[in-house]
């Protein structure tokens, strides 16, 4: 090995947080299964990050976004962690969520008065331990508050879902999505993903 490589591989294993592009499946990461087998055959291995951020970007709320993710809830409630939403812009719909067999019990919505708030809270819930997903809203990150955020979460164990317009502060996130309705229901544009280089786009029916 050169000097170079060995250079290379320790800065590798110190910095846990840098994105490695492509990766063997033997070193596949944990992941939550997202409850739709097209998705899951698109993502690397089979489902969501276990642990990690996962940026999704969409034109407008409520286009059915949210909708990819209640399976993967009603499994981490089920767990007995924590799903957190993080200054939500509309109150979580209780009945909604009882009907994807989601445990309410396990829901816990946090309030921030300032927008500087929403980083804070979502590195600490995500450090706990006990949160298995939490879901923030945030108008913009940096690249270091998004370093920051995947760091926690590896911490953690737990999924930080982070809903957004424009792609700003990308660089340390394990998955990004673009999420686009269709005639025949959401379309999936794959832009990062961590443990693959491919591109893919995928169709969720209605």
């Amino acid at each position: 090995m050169t000097a170079t490589e060995q250079t290379l591989e320790q800065l590798l294993r110190s910095q846990a947080g840098i994105w490695r592009g492509l990766r063997s499946q033997t070193n596949a990461y944990p992941v939550i299964h997202s409850g739709f087998s097209e998705l899951d055959s698109a993502l690397p291995g089979g489902g969501w990050p276990a642990s990690g951020v996962l940026e999704i970007l969409s034109p407008n709320l409520g286009i059915g976004e949210l909708s990819l993710l209640l399976p993967a809830m009603a499994s981490i409630s089920r767990a007995g962690r924590w799903i957190a939403w993080i200054a939500p812009p509309h109150q979580a719909y209780a009945p909604g969520l009882l009907q994807a067999n989601i445990d309410l019990a396990y829901v816990l919505t946090v309030a921030c008065r300032q927008a500087d708030d929403i980083p804070w809270s979502l590195e600490k819930l995500l450090r706990s331990g006990r949160c298995g997903m939490a879901l923030a809203w945030p108008k913009r990150l940096s690249d270091h508050q998004t370093r920051r955020l995947q760091l926690a979460a590896e911490a953690g164990g737990a999924l930080a879902v982070l809903f957004k317009k424009q792609r700003n502060g990308s660089a340390y996130a394990a998955l990004s999505l673009q999420v686009q309705p269709s005639a025949n229901g959401l379309t999936l544009n794959i832009l990062k993903a961590r443990g693959s280089l491919q591109r893919e786009s995928v169709l969720i029916p209605n």
